[in-house]
């Protein structure tokens, strides 16, 4: 009997992102292209609607959980939940639209106090084992209370996977009043709940009205078998880019980080290593990843980006969309694009939209500006505006004219702070952590991963490069060279480059028109023309 909310991670469902969510949707796509993916199901968005218009799981979804659970321990050999050979999954959130880092992902549920021990007798290893249920814990904690809770931080000192465990067990009980149940099948129930509760956060509505995105979509829920990247030396997780979101140019681009599980990319809490780097420690998973990125830019006809994860040397991809590139970087892949006959010069100018255009010409700082600090250009770009260094700072001062937003790192709970900030800063991350991610989906600038960056709450200050200066100064930042400096300096604007000046050409060639215009006129006439057609 086929289930109302539920379905595979098959190649023979044949739904739509409306009802399975995009990040289902791409791994879809992914098992028809032959590359590997965690076997999974995933809850539907119908599902969520349901729940949220009722509060409460939809009747016979827990049934169809338990089923869903039974065939994907068939697949894999392994328990759920269980004390020898245990399975445990990943649920994560997919709506339609992509909407990153706004709503709640657990890692490693399953791992009971039972499953962990089993877990360490399996592999040898107690501290992976240990580690993986502290990763659980914080996540399962952060998902259910709210808090963005840091279960490698609660008990810093100890060097004791213990001790953190009890903290943040002990966190749990004071903040929810009872334990994290010591039962796969009911910590599933309450996974798939939080992921469809944390739709309607006040984060994710936001990210929703700054993006135009309904609110009555509602998310899917995917359940996979975990792939542990903290398993070994030969273990790490990912993201890439097919092509350089920053200049367009057809190399891969992204981070890794070894010895981890991705949500440590996205917090931009650890130190990832540039995406070359797979290349000389995992060079089958290396190759393995150029492949992957090859066969998705082929079905997608776009840059396209991908997560990834790999346990012992073994590669799997866990998502894929298209890489949304913006200004000079979209002009780039369109022209390169219609150059390698993947598509043609007509498709190349729609793909191409007047906003692209606004931002093509990447203003940058003078040189003689006064730099602060450098970091990773995150989103390129010119912000100026004085210095917040919390998310609410930064929307009581947004009232006053524009901010920075300087921290640490950024969370979802920071998302208030992100809207109505000018640009961004972060002390740690790479060009996958949050701060990054949602920079590039609001166009704006972003300076990521400055190393001696020290942010300063109590004292309402931030210390780099020897100087301190103290919230409400005014600074600038350049998104594309990674720079911060003081006051409000001189900047420049680069030229057209060679991929902008071929593109109007077709588009006058399209037009018919070859006189002198603003670029704007010359892509709209395109655009009429074609779209006409």
């Amino acid at each position: 009997m086929g289930m109302r909310w539920i379905r595979p991670l098959s190649t023979r469902v044949e739904e739509t992102a409306e009802t399975l969510g995009g990040k289902a949707h791409g791994l879809l796509v992914l098992h028809r292209l032959g590359l590997p993916v965690p076997a999974g199901f995933v809850v539907t968005t119908e599902a969520c609607r349901a729940f949220l218009r009722d509060g409460r799981l939809p009747d016979g979804l827990d049934d169809e959980l338990a089923a869903a659970v039974t065939d994907l321990e068939a697949a894999t050999g392994r328990r759920f939940g269980g004390s020898q050979v245990p399975l445990a999954v990943s649920v994560r959130s997919g709506a339609r639209v992509s909407m990153p880092g706004m709503m709640n992902t657990i890692l490693n549920l399953g791992l009971t106090t039972g499953a962990t021990a089993g877990l360490a007798a399996e592999t040898g290893d107690s501290r992976f084992a240990l580690n993986s249920r502290l990763l659980f814990l914080s996540g399962f904690a952060s998902a259910i209370t709210g808090l963005d809770v840091d279960g490698a931080a609660l008990g810093r000192g100890t060097g004791d996977e213990e001790t953190r465990i009890e903290a943040v067990e002990d966190l749990i009980r004071q903040r929810c009043g009872r334990p994290i149940p010591d039962d796969a099948t009911r910590q599933l129930e309450l996974a798939v709940k939080a992921v469809f509760s944390s739709w309607d956060t006040p984060r994710a509505r936001t990210y929703r009205e700054l993006h135009d995105v309904p609110h009555d979509l509602g998310t899917a829920v995917i359940v996979q078998t975990m792939v542990f990247g903290n398993r070994d030396e030969h273990s790490g997780t990912g993201v890439a880019f097919s092509r350089d979101p920053n200049t367009g140019e057809n190399v891969p681009f992204g981070e890794v980080l070894f010895g981890h599980q991705g949500e440590d990319v996205v917090s931009g809490r650890s130190l990832t290593r540039p995406l070359r780097e797979l290349a000389d420690r995992e060079p089958a998973v290396w190759t393995g990843l150029l492949d992957a990125l090859s066969r998705v830019e082929g079905h997608y006809r776009d840059a396209c980006y991908v997560e990834f994860t790999f346990q012992a040397g073994e590669l799997w991809i866990l998502q894929v969309r298209p890489g949304r590139f913006v200004g000079g970087a979209a002009v780039r892949v369109a022209t390169d694009l219609a150059d390698e006959r993947v598509i043609g010069r007509h498709e190349a100018l729609l793909r191409i939209s007047p906003r692209h255009l606004q931002h093509v010409r990447t203003p940058r700082m003078a040189a003689t500006a006064d730099i602060l600090a450098r970091g990773l250009g995150a989103c390129p770009g010119v912000a100026v505006g004085r210095v917040a260094t919390t998310a609410d700072g930064a929307v009581r001062m947004a009232a006053d004219g524009p901010v920075i937003l300087v921290r640490p790192e950024t969370s979802p709970h920071d998302m208030h702070g992100l809207a109505v900030a000018a640009g961004i800063v972060t002390a740690r991350g790479g060009p996958a952590s949050h701060a990054a991610v949602v920079a590039r989906a609001m166009g704006k600038p972003a300076v990521v991963g400055i190393g001696d960056l020290t942010v300063d709450v109590a004292g309402a200050s931030v210390r780099a490069g020897g100087r301190t200066i103290g919230e409400g100064t005014l600074v600038t930042i350049d998104g594309t060279g990674g720079e911060v400096a003081l006051g409000n300096p001189r900047t420049v604007t680069t030229t057209a480059d060679v991929h902008l000046r071929r593109l109007l050409e077709w588009a006058d060639d399209v037009s018919g028109d070859h006189s002198e215009r603003d670029e704007a006129r010359r892509l709209g006439a395109a655009h009429a023309v074609l779209r006409h057609d």
